[in-house]
């Protein structure tokens, strides 16, 4: 079980952090690599486990590690801060871009603070409104999506939840500037959409992408959460099904047993991934931006279908 592999490298990790008996640090080195090698094949359930874990690093470590200068907007100019988006304008190796994500928190607190990582209208309004901005000054748009979906609640319905997320699909479909949006974790719904709608979509390689939780699809199906583990194979929500079926464009390699454990690795995956891809868009004219994006997503039924058909 992936989940007694990784506590046990957890540990492994921490003793040779604090060890300083060089035969020791050996022998731990030994036993590290075997627990490696054991997680080298992972169910969809594993995944799903890796993806929510509580340790994988957050929108702002993503912001620390890779761009410079980052300068945090708040607001959408109507209602309250939601603070489950995050976002703003930094420079990356010194070109201006916006970049907004998705924030979950690290412990109860934060956790609570920022609802979970479910944006409310409000969040996604906020991020519409730096979109729009970045499209003004003609700066890229690079988007962290891990959220277990948009939040369901009375008063979000009540603001227009529905409709800011549609705002959010139908404005982003025709932006002309580029967009790269990257599932870190769990990517659900229409909340993960949201900020979805990009030119290029990558997943790590433990994160998720699905309509829904496999527990809700349980329920749904089955009228059991209990069969989620089973739903996650059912559902094809890993980066590699996605991948093989055409709905992102590439995997980012993580660590074995998951990003949390040497995230400076999966910091520069993703800065090499964002300078070779952000060359090539910005060989694209405005129009082509926006083109490319549109028929990008009115063809990925077509490539699902006959992926499924072989």
């Amino acid at each position: 079980m992936i989940r007694d592999i990784d506590e046990k490298l957890t540990e492994i990790e921490n003793a040779l952090n604090e060890e300083a008996d060089v035969s020791k640090v050996s022998e731990l080195k030994k036993e590290l690599k075997v627990l490696q090698a054991q997680a080298g094949t992972l169910s969809a359930h594993d995944r799903v486990y890796l993806a929510r874990h509580r340790k994988r690093p957050k929108v702002d470590d993503y912001i620390n590690a890779i761009f410079d200068d980052f300068f945090e907007e708040k607001g959408d100019y109507l209602g309250k801060e939601d603070k489950s988006i995050y976002g703003g304008i930094a420079l990356f190796h010194d070109m201006p871009v916006t970049v907004i994500g998705h924030r979950k928190g690290r412990n109860i607190t934060e956790s609570m603070e920022f609802n979970f990582g479910m944006p409310e209208p409000e969040g996604y309004r906020k991020a519409l409104r730096m979109m729009k901005q970045a499209e003004k000054f003609g700066r890229p748009i690079i988007t962290f999506i891990d959220t277990p979906g948009a939040y369901p609640g009375l008063e979000a319905e009540e603001h227009g939840q529905s409709q800011a997320i549609a705002s959010n699909l139908a404005e982003m479909s025709v932006l002309k500037v580029p967009v790269i949006a990257i599932v870190t974790g769990e990517g659900s719904s229409g909340g993960a959409l949201a900020l979805g709608v990009a030119n290029k979509v990558y997943m790590l390689e433990n994160a998720i992408y699905s309509v829904l939780s496999p527990e809700g699809f349980a329920s749904i199906l089955w009228k059991d959460s209990a069969r989620s583990a089973e739903a996650c194979e059912l559902m094809k929500l890993t980066a590699q099904d996605l991948h093989r079926f055409g709905v992102i464009d590439g995997i980012i390699n993580e660590p074995p047993c998951g990003a949390h454990h040497d995230p400076d690795k999966v910091y520069q995956a993703i800065d090499r991934m964002l300078t070779s891809e952000l060359n090539k868009l910005k060989k694209l004219s405005v129009s082509d931006i926006a083109k490319q994006r549109y028929e990008k997503f009115r063809n990925i039924d077509k490539v699902v279908l006959n992926e499924a058909d072989k």
